[in-house]
């Protein structure tokens, strides 16, 4: 714009020096002036030189004067031209310092593309070290776990060998036991070695007795009930014994009072037997009902041969508890002795299968007084159409019975 305005100016600043030169020579002409002796048409000549010289003088000098630029194109070309110089050669040294710093700045970006990828590469690995420190103190638990385990495992075995150390005390007693126990085992022998000598005189009686079976009588049948008892448990082997002695002592009592003292009613009992049964008792640890039976048929004279019979304790019926409750139609035709006979079937069918031991001869595990007897079957003779008996166990009753009964009769 600046450029603008100086070529306009420039213009009319010919123009109005060129209008006053031609105005000055058109005067000096027609006067005919004389400048410094020259002829008038040299004047002329003159003046418009001077004129166009006024003109290019002026307007450079005007351009000067308003224009920085003109004045630096005029005297400081070579100023400038050396600063061009300059800035060219310092653009140059910019370029190659731009160039440098693209090229750094590409090996920076190069550089920072292998920072990220070792920074991915590292956090990578930063997550399998988190992952194996995680399975290192997962480890460390379970170590400290196993230690506590071996801890509370080697205080186990220290009570083990402590266990051990008095079991092994306990050996040395019982290998002292065992000792004693082999001596009176040499003593058993012997006394087995005097019971086969007894046993072989008991079969030449036998064979005695096998003879006079088909002349004598039959005193007693093969597994008829001599005695029964029950035997407590936790008692030792001595104990057990004795009450298995006593017991048989009972037996043969109650034979001399049945055939009277002029016989041998005493109750032989098989040792071996009687050891077996003994270490039964033992063994259970609870209470044991033991019958003492016969051995076979014996006749009248010959020594009674006895069997042992051991069987679990336990209560079958409460005192009061009611066994058996049955509704009868008496009526024509209907026989009292008949009901009764049927309800104490069934009753003693329920106590067997309860667990009370019945006789092995007649199959009956109850006894009823005979004055309670009549009484009920007095009263089913009294009674007419539907009646109900009941029989409650009069007191408490175990596996060896005999079980006892109230009967009451009620009138439908």
């Amino acid at each position: 714009m600046e450029g603008i305005y100086l070529i306009l100016v420039m213009i009319v600043t010919g123009g109005a020096i060129a209008f006053i030169g031609d105005k000055l020579g058109t005067k000096i002409g027609k006067k005919r002036l004389s400048i410094f002796g020259l002829r008038p048409r040299h004047t002329s000549m003159v003046v418009t030189v001077v004129t166009g010289c006024l003109i290019t003088g002026l307007s450079i000098g005007f351009m000067v004067l308003i224009s920085q630029n003109v004045r630096t194109a005029l005297f400081g070309m070579d100023e400038l031209r050396q600063t061009m110089d300059a800035t060219l050669s310092e653009l140059d040294e910019a370029t190659e310092n731009l160039f440098k710093a693209q090229t750094e700045f590409e090996r920076a970006n190069e550089n920072l593309r292998i920072s990220k990828e070792e920074i991915l590469s590292l956090k990578s690995e930063q997550e399998d070290l988190r992952a194996e420190s995680d399975r290192l103190k997962e480890g460390n638990e379970q170590l400290e776990a196993a230690n506590s385990e071996l801890a509370a495992q080697n205080e186990n075995l220290s009570g083990t060998n402590a266990t051990l150390e008095a079991d092994n005390k306990k050996l040395g007693e019982f290998n002292v036991t065992l000792s004693a126990d082999n001596e009176k085992l040499s003593s058993d022998n012997d006394k087995l070695s005097a019971d086969n000598s007894e046993l072989e005189e008991r079969n030449n009686r036998l064979r005695e007795g096998i003879i006079a079976i088909r002349e004598g009588d039959i005193t007693l049948r093969a597994g008829e009930i001599l005695a029964s008892g029950i035997i407590k448990g936790g008692q030792t082997a001595e104990e057990i014994s004795n009450e298995i002695n006593a017991l048989a002592a009972r037996a043969t009592q109650i034979l001399t009072e049945r055939f009277g003292g002029d016989e041998d009613n005493s109750v032989w009992i098989y040792q071996p037997e009687l050891q077996r049964v003994i270490s039964e008792i033992e063994a259970s640890g609870g209470d044991m009902v033991l019958r003492i039976s016969a051995a076979g048929n014996l006749v009248r004279g010959e020594p009674v041969r006895a069997k042992l019979e051991l069987y679990p304790n336990k209560l079958i019926f409460k005192k009061n508890e009611i066994i058996l409750t049955k509704a009868y139609e008496l009526g024509e035709g209907v026989e009292p002795e008949m009901v009764l006979e049927d309800f104490f079937t069934e009753i003693n069918q329920i106590a067997v299968e309860r667990g009370i031991l019945s006789d092995p001869l007649t199959g009956s595990v109850g006894r009823m007084e005979g004055t309670q007897l009549y009484d009920v079957l007095n009263s089913l003779l009294d009674a007419k159409g539907k009646i109900q008996l009941t029989a409650t166990a009069r007191e408490e009753t175990d596996s060896n019975g005999p079980l006892r009964l109230n009967i009451k009769l009620e009138q439908k």
